[in-house]
């Protein structure tokens, strides 16, 4: 993001309660947003006491018009009466996130008094808040406890970063080399309702343009570049030669979407014509500067690549564009294989990457592609993927666990990684075809389910999650629920 984003605190509260209630009112909102922001990851600023229709209305138009608020933060601190808030918040595009907590984190026994139950009443003040955005039937993130406790700041930091996924959607731009790999489904998708829906751009720019790039880039600027490939990996290969040509490409590539504002790319091997290689190292290397990217011209995967990696550790998380490749099906011993013919992201090694040079017996390459071989590192992850259901979209998210592979592969010439996927693998793969999901993916293992839960509610799409408790039968018949009350929208 261009902009240091932040989020907005508005403190319901009314007239009734006198000058000096409502300056302590406005102090302790101030003082909360200061401390919270040290444990957050972006900024909360104290914005309003909120205590009219017109303040409350403004407030919001003013944060639907400011780039740099990535959302609102909403407390009643004494009881606001919730009619004011209708026209306000009918009108929010922005993501909302209901906090219900209060200044105090005890009951003090021997000051309680009618002063005090008057000052502090966010115990009934945020259920009277709160009942108006459901009759408005809005979409909100509810978080309950203290706001000094560590696990409550834990789940507004991590909504926070689900609304700046929020924030790059609106802003996404992808730029497509070629078009979509031949004959292939699952990669096609409405690119109007995508901009409608999702913010997205995505426009296709000739492969021969590239090539113009490429061919101006100088011999200086792919010199820089190899020594940052020589600092951050292994070289395991003598031929420098195919290294400078992904040096090369990512160059160009990077050029001209950056001159179009662009967050991420995709392209195929059916349409390399003019290149030497199929972009791996180049589009690994992309990947961890925190452009999102997408094989065989799937746009979808590309945006949420970059999306999903916006929202993670620093605005740069460990989220790649996956495949899932093949199985190893020895009973006890049930495990995804995942990887790409080039490109997956080093943000998810576990082990130093290699630059190597390879054979790559399909698309048009004239020469071995430079590409980064590793194994994934272990740990909790999901897999995502964004489908186009035909008048809607369908984000199917799996929890899945990554581990050290179990074999060395001494012949695989690509990054890799190993999962369990939940529940299981055969009952998760029954699970993830029934609900549609795509080959192609996002792997992750900064962001978590209940954030994409968040995002998907913030873009008004459907959401599925299969986890470890996810059946078959229980699955088709949330299916069969969700196809009807999307029809009924």
């Amino acid at each position: 993001m261009d902009k240091k984003l932040a989020f907005w605190f508005v403190v319901g509260s009314q007239d009734l309660y006198g000058e000096e209630v409502l300056e302590i009112v406005a102090k302790r909102g101030q003082e909360m947003a200061a401390e919270m922001s040290k444990s957050l990851p972006f900024p909360l600023i104290y914005k309003v006491t909120a205590m009219s229709n017109a303040q409350i209305t403004n407030i919001i138009k003013k944060a639907n018009y400011d780039d740099s608020c990535a959302g609102i933060i909403t407390w009643c601190h004494t009881f606001s009466p919730s009619k004011m808030w209708i026209n306000g918040l009918h009108n929010l595009q922005k993501p909302y996130c209901h906090f219900a907590t209060q200044y105090n984190r005890e009951i003090p026994n021997d000051e309680i008094d009618m002063d005090f139950m008057n000052l502090n009443q966010a115990a009934h003040g945020d259920r009277e808040h709160g009942f108006i955005a459901g009759r408005l039937r809005m979409p909100r993130k509810i978080i309950a406890g203290y706001w000094q406790n560590p696990d409550v700041l834990k789940r507004i930091g991590n909504w926070m970063k689900a609304a700046v996924g929020v924030a790059v959607s609106k802003n996404m731009k992808v730029m497509r080399f070629g078009d979509n790999m031949r004959e292939v489904a699952v990669t096609e998708g409405d690119k109007v309702e995508s901009q409608i829906k999702l913010g997205w751009q995505v426009n296709t720019w000739p492969v021969g343009e590239l090539i113009s790039v490429m061919n101006a880039v100088t011999d200086a600027e792919i010199d820089e570049l190899m020594e940052v490939y020589q600092a951050k990996y292994d070289i395991a290969t003598e031929n420098l030669n195919a290294i400078r040509y992904q040096a090369r490409e990512e160059i160009a590539i990077k050029k001209m979407m950056d001159a179009e504002g662009c967050q991420a790319f995709s392209n195929t091997f059916q349409d390399l014509y003019g290149m030497e290689q199929l972009p791996g190292l180049a589009s690994q290397h992309l990947m961890a500067q925190g452009y999102g990217y997408g094989g065989e011209g799937d746009w979808k995967v590309a945006a949420m690549t970059a999306i999903m990696k916006a929202m993670g550790e620093n605005g740069n998380g460990a989220s790649a564009f996956m495949e899932d490749y093949t199985y190893h099906l020895v009973e006890g011993q049930e495990y995804s294989l995942g990887a790409h013919m080039l490109e997956v992201c080093p943000s998810l090694a576990g082990t130093k990457p290699r630059i190597e040079t390879h054979h790559l017996g399909i698309g048009m390459n004239e020469k071995d592609p430079a590409r980064l071989v590793f194994e994934g590192k272990e740990g909790a992850a999901i897999v995502v993927s964004l489908v186009d259901m035909g008048g809607r979209m369908r984000l199917i998210c799996q929890d899945i666990v990554c581990v050290k592979p179990i074999m060395p592969m001494p012949n695989l010439p690509v990054a890799r990684v190993m999962w369990k996927a939940m529940p299981n693998l055969t009952e998760g793969v029954e699970c993830w075809i029934t609900a549609g999901g795509a080959h192609h993916t996002v792997l992750s293992y900064d962001v978590t389910a209940e954030q994409m839960k968040d995002w998907a509610r913030m873009m008004d799409i459907e959401f599925v999650h299969i986890t470890k408790d996810t059946t078959v039968d229980a699955l088709e018949r949330e299916l069969f629920l969700n196809d009807l009350a999307w029809k009924l929208r």
